[in-house]
């Protein structure tokens, strides 16, 4: 089922407002698709004005960054450890901006957004 993002049919005070215009394509949002552990998966989709965005599906490694040398590793993702977006998340492993995320090299803390960027990046915490 479709998202529309167009007008709400009604007032903040409760009335009714007429429509002047059916549904548009471009009203349309896109579905949520959670970014989850597991084999790399990812998904392009059209944007407004013909671009392109990838969303991430799945992933089973992380980009991350270390303060203290500076330096980038391609780690692997063991859990999830919090999600600060809904604590749920957390028994079903999805990745969002924020999480806090177990790696072979330490706790660390996801700084993309996997849904827009298409690609996992944290920076090192412990």
């Amino acid at each position: 089922m479709a998202l529309w993002q167009g007008k709400s049919r009604r007032k903040k005070t409760g009335g009714r407002l007429r429509r002047f215009r059916k549904k548009r394509k471009f009203e349309i949002g896109t579905e949520t698709q959670h970014a989850v552990i597991g084999e790399p998966r990812t998904k392009k989709y059209r944007i407004k004005g013909g671009g392109q965005k990838i969303k991430v599906r799945s992933a089973n490694f992380v980009n991350v960054l270390d303060p203290n040398t500076n330096r980038v590793k391609h780690v692997k993702i063991i859990t999830v450890k919090s999600n600060p977006a809904n604590p749920h998340y957390v028994q079903r492993n999805i990745i969002t901006k924020g999480a806090t995320i177990q790696t072979e090299l330490g706790i660390a803390r996801i700084t993309s957004r996997p849904g827009q960027d298409g690609v996992v990046n944290a920076v090192l915490i412990e």
